[in-house]
């Protein structure tokens, strides 16, 4: 009975212990999952604007159909390459208290219409 006494309080303990693991790691799997989506935007709004240019639309254009497809905050760069153009956009993860400093990215790259 004695043995048993000893114990008392363990199982708090290690509570005490695992849970701020726990949560750690579900904070990390949660913000992977918003960066991962943020890509995935930010790679197909790349690929929209890309298309935008390719057929012969302007920037305010191409700005419009990459923020449909980005979302507002969306920034746009263009390069054009003689008869290449490189739409690369960016766009801030979406959520959590890392947000404001991760940033997904996203290039396509078209052959621009005479």
């Amino acid at each position: 009975m004695a043995e048993r006494g000893s114990e008392r309080g363990t199982v708090t303990a290690e509570l005490a212990i695992g849970l701020p693991v726990v949560v750690l790691v579900l904070v990390a799997v949660l913000t992977l999952a918003a960066a991962s989506t943020a890509q995935m935007r930010a790679m197909d709004a790349a690929r929209a604007g890309a298309r935008a240019v390719a057929i012969g639309e302007q920037g305010a254009a191409v700005s419009a159909v990459v923020a449909r497809v980005g979302g507002p905050e969306a920034e746009l760069a263009l390069a054009h390459e003689g008869e290449w153009v490189r739409v690369t956009v960016t766009r801030p993860v979406a959520g959590g208290w890392l947000s404001g400093t991760l940033r997904a990215t996203g290039t396509a790259t078209a052959w621009a219409e005479p």
